[in-house]
């Protein structure tokens, strides 16, 4: 836009944490200074790891940044959860060369927020502009704004970038004062499977819930170990390193919440929250032991009752996972946008993601159909 500059810098880390945070807001952690330093200064965000740092910035006139994305320049598309992969295959095979591809992403984290970081709507629309500079003039494939809040959905497609949607569960907080008034909203039959389990999950078990300074280096230890664990298991290696952790509750402790699992005295298994203006959101999950039912309290159930107790309106639980449905998560639909200069393929994603719109859309009512809610 004329007489708009943008810029690229070296990493977020190097950014006035002051002047990131008052354009990206308080509401959402995943988007603050803290959270986006961390990555990259434990070395989980680098460009060994196919992540490099370039978060486009743009200037007032009174020299303060104005707005900001968190972009990375990627060689793969792990980590995304936003799945591209047929479309680089079909590039490639075209002869073309998909990565490297700019990202507008919170890297590993697929949680709904803001990724046009400005207080201002002409603003914004100018950082849109800049990502489609940034691939025009480094000869990109394409750019892709993963897990785009709604309220931006509109100034990207205003854009002509092509929208794609997805769906998660999330629970919502219809101002229930406990548990057993949400149990109280579910069917007969539903609300004894939860209690059933919720007993058998606990059995010879103490739940803790531990936040700021409470969070003690051997929590984090003990967390590392269940982290690994599931990591290894669902993407080969764990995408966050150990320094990660200790960073996070360092800097951003007061926004934690450790949910450990204890027996006589030691953690067997571990879920992680962060804390947001209105929303807990459920990360990442581990145990040392299999116990019926425990993931499901701990990610779910103990999340519910965190949430309540602290007047929080949303718990988002993460990517995927069916099965929270019958635990009292409801799908909603996410959105990400993509920039495709090349007409032949811009054309070609365009139609398979008409196709994909219609059936996540048929699902998500499937879905809503089969909440535990009682009916009437």
């Amino acid at each position: 836009m004329a007489g708009i500059v943008a810029r690229l810098a070296d990493g977020v880390a190097g950014v006035d944490a002051a002047q990131w945070d008052a354009v990206a807001g308080s509401d959402n952690p995943f988007v603050s200074h803290a959270f986006l330093s961390i990555l990259e200064e434990s070395g989980s965000v680098s460009p060994r790891a196919g992540w490099q740092p370039i978060p486009i910035l743009i200037d007032g006139a009174d020299g303060r940044l104005a707005g900001a994305l968190p972009a990375y320049a990627k060689s793969h598309s792990q980590g995304e959860y936003v799945f591209d992969h047929g479309w680089a295959d079909a590039w490639q095979r075209a002869g073309g060369s998909y990565y490297p591809k700019l990202q507008i992403a919170v890297p590993f984290s697929p949680v709904p927020g803001p990724r046009l970081l400005a207080q201002d709507p002409d603003t914004a629309r100018a950082l849109i502009a800049a990502a489609e500079a940034v691939v025009r003039e480094h000869d990109l494939s394409s750019a892709h704004a993963t897990f785009v809040h709604p309220d931006q959905v509109a100034l990207f497609e205003a854009a002509d970038w092509l929208i794609r949607v997805d769906s998660q569960f999330h629970w919502i907080n219809n101002g229930y004062g406990s548990f057993d008034d949400f149990l109280g909203a579910l069917a007969s039959r539903k609300r004894k499977t939860i209690r059933h389990e919720r007993a058998e999950a606990v059995r010879r078990l103490d739940i803790v819930h531990l936040t700021g300074s409470a969070i003690e280096p051997r929590h984090w230890d003990a967390f590392w170990e269940f982290y690994q664990d599931t990591g290894s298991r669902k993407w080969g290696r764990p995408y966050l390193t150990r320094r990660f952790f200790d960073l996070l509750g360092e800097r951003m402790g007061d926004r934690v919440l450790l949910m450990l699992a204890l027996r006589d005295g030691v953690p067997i298994a571990g879920a992680l929250n962060l804390i947001g203006a209105d929303t807990l959101y459920g990360r990442y999950w581990g145990a040392s032991e299999e116990v019926p039912f425990l993931h499901f309290e701990l990610c779910y159930y103990q999340a519910i009752d965190a949430a309540i107790a602290r007047g929080l309106r949303v718990v988002e639980a993460g990517a995927q996972g069916s099965h929270k449905l019958a635990r009292g998560y409801g799908p909603v639909p996410t959105y990400s946008a993509h920039y495709i200069p090349d007409t032949g393929f811009r054309a070609a994603v365009a139609d398979f993601l008409e196709r994909e719109r219609r059936a996540v859309a048929g699902e998500i009512a499937a879905l809503d159909e089969m909440t535990p809610f009682r009916r009437g």
